[in-house]
């Protein structure tokens, strides 16, 4: 004969199993949301640190240029830039663009063909969107990484204007 439970008893625990089950399911949910949100931010930060970089390097480029000023052909150059007897480097390396999940910037070139600037091919919506530096205020309230753009003179704009008010004729920007 099988043994019965008394009355009221049958499945209490059963029913706790399941609400500890679903408690458990709603912290790791949250969790999970919590952890992308960290990682994405963390990603944006690189972002800003590794176009600051290239901007950096399109700035050097351009300013150590023999003769006429201009801006590389090819990102590669900015990591050795054979103009000279001796090579020079503006960028230790080529980065990859750490929102877009390893594809290739997105570049911004000027009449001539030559490149001015990089920006992120990612569409993704940014969590930051205010409290940039003031190099990056441009960045204030846009929609999508790939309007995020990198250009040498928008990262200088606020050294430059502070070390000369504006570039004569002839003069680097």
């Amino acid at each position: 004969m099988a043994a019965s439970m008394p009355n009221g008893e049958a499945g209490f625990t059963y029913l706790g199993v399941l609400l500890l089950i679903a408690v458990s399911s709603v912290a790791l949910a949250a969790t999970g949301t919590l952890w992308a949100t960290s990682l994405q931010r963390e990603h944006e930060r690189q972002l800003l640190w590794v176009g600051g970089q290239y901007a950096q390097a399109l700035r050097s480029y351009y300013r150590a240029s023999p003769g006429l000023a201009q801006y590389p052909q090819d990102l590669a150059e900015l990591v050795e830039d054979n103009r000279f007897p001796s090579p020079q480097r503006h960028l230790r390396r080529l980065y990859p663009d750490p929102v877009g999940g390893g594809e290739e910037w997105g570049l911004l070139r000027a009449v001539d063909g030559r490149i001015t600037g990089v920006y992120s091919r990612s569409d993704a919506a940014p969590h930051k969107r205010s409290g940039f530096d003031a190099q990056w205020s441009a960045f204030e309230g846009l929609e999508h990484y790939s309007d995020w753009q990198f250009v040498a003179e928008q990262a200088f704009a606020e050294s430059a204007a502070g070390a000369r008010p504006h570039a004569g004729l002839g003069e680097a920007p």
